[in-house]
């Protein structure tokens, strides 16, 4: 055992203490956050003002265009052709002309930069809610102020509330927890193989340099491997801690300097993910984000609470740590197998393709978190690591949890003896290309 503590010893400091440990941990964080502070700033920052000059054939939209933050509308009539030329060679970045017609409606948009799809969003719904009007008022003599107000009266909305094991009632915000879900799984997948692939490159330098030769006359190789795997653990644990922690100070940072970055109209409008119907040109000009979701980051964080905070903490760590140990097994065991990286391949991908699997079955998996495929993959313990993250947020079942977490145990315990069994042997082993029937051999040794 005190062999085993001065290998974890060795391993962790070794890697606490190298420049790019330090680099990595303090840029970690920097960038996790700016995953979610870059989007929203450049959302907000980068759409210029656009200034319109409407051209109308049919006299039926001068004047009846809302101007908004980013759009300001002005209005001519006469030639297409000359105003057009005078308009963008005099600071307007955008000519509309409306054709002649009567409903279906034809509209050509003359620029010199392509403009952006909020702004085309934004004149094609003003352009469908005043033909929608008139077409209301010249068809069927109906007030188009009336139809909203009757329209709002006969406006239904569903609110999911879950109701858990013990009959307590909890709103579920489903958009939310799918998103937490999906960062949570794409999370624990980028970690996983960030550091199990770290215990592969320690095993073949150390047996490419020799190292291992006189380190296995001191201790078993059985002692030499776990002392490797949890001495990278440690390293891993103590990054995530250290990123986690950073993140969300930076964050918070933020929230406070600048409450208003995550509520900005442009902003919600793009998060909820088109869920806000623009019924009125009032409502273009001046949406009310107090009646949007709360798009705030810490929505995101609030959105943990409704399963537990704790739990889903607590979870990601033993998922990581669990999910870590088994690829770190076989990982050092494939290491232990070749002499070189490149023959390495055609043992790692095997092992690799069931996490990888569980990524590229994310979004079913998110969808219906609680289907069989969903539940299947959570149980198995190579696909795990990912499948209970993903669907955590949205409600597990304790004994689904606890009975993921069992098989995972007993499967990291299975692979411990798996690889300790192949690393005994393919350690002091050079020169030969090992075959899959060769490993199967060693097993009986």
């Amino acid at each position: 055992m005190n062999k085993i503590k001065l290998i974890i010893a060795r391993e962790y400091l070794t890697r606490v203490k190298k420049k790019s440990f330090i680099i990595m941990t303090i840029l970690g964080p920097l960038l996790l956050a700016a995953l979610f502070i870059v989007p929203i700033v450049v959302a907000t920052q980068t759409q210029k003002t656009m200034n319109v000059m409407v051209v109308d054939d049919n006299d039926f939209f001068i004047n009846k265009f809302s101007d908004t933050e980013k759009t300001k509308f002005s209005y001519r009539s006469g030639d297409i052709e000359l105003i057009k030329k005078d308009a963008l060679n005099s600071g307007y970045d955008a000519v509309l002309h409306i054709l002649k017609g009567t409903q279906s409606i034809k509209t050509n948009l003359f620029f010199n930069e392509e403009p952006s799809m909020t702004f085309n969003s934004n004149v094609e719904s003003q352009m469908d809610k005043l033909l929608f009007d008139r077409v209301l008022i010249d068809t069927f003599n109906i007030d188009p102020v009336k139809y909203e107000q009757l329209k709002n009266l006969t406006r239904s909305s569903i609110a999911n509330i879950k109701i858990d094991a013990t009959g307590e009632e909890k709103e579920s915000k489903s958009e939310i927890t799918r998103m937490v879900g999906m960062f949570s799984g794409l999370a624990i997948y980028f970690f996983i193989f960030l550091f199990a692939s770290q215990v592969l490159r320690g095993v073949l330098e150390e047996k490419t340099n020799r190292i291992v030769e006189v380190l296995i006359s001191s201790v078993k190789p059985m002692e030499l491997m776990m002392g490797k795997i949890i001495g990278i653990a440690m390293v891993g644990l103590t990054q995530f801690l250290i990123w986690v922690g950073f993140t969300f100070v930076l964050i918070y940072g933020v929230q406070v300097v600048k409450p208003d970055l995550f509520q900005s109209t442009e902003v919600a409008q793009q998060m909820v993910g088109g869920n806000v119907n623009v019924a009125t040109t009032a409502e273009l000009t001046n949406v009310n984000v107090d009646a949007l979701p709360n798009v705030s980051v810490f929505a995101i964080i609030d959105s943990y609470f409704n399963v537990s905070f704790t739990v889903l903490i607590l979870s990601f760590l033993f998922y990581f740590l669990m999910g870590y140990l088994i690829y770190a097994a076989l990982f050092a065991a494939v290491g232990s197998a070749v002499d070189n990286e490149t023959d390495s391949q055609q043992f790692v991908m095997p092992v690799t393709i069931p996490l990888l699997l569980s990524i590229m079955l994310l979004m079913p998996i998110t969808e219906n978190p609680n289907g069989p495929l969903a539940v299947w993959m959570s149980m198995i313990p190579l696909t795990s690591p990912v499948a209970m993250l993903i669907r955590l947020p949205s409600g597990v079942p304790l004994y689904e949890l606890l009975t993921s977490m069992a098989i995972s145990v007993l499967f990291f315990v299975l692979c411990v003896w798996f690889a300790s069994k192949i690393y005994r042997v393919g350690i002091l082993m050079y020169g030969k290309k090992v075959t899959y029937k060769e490993l199967f051999k060693w097993l009986r040794y």
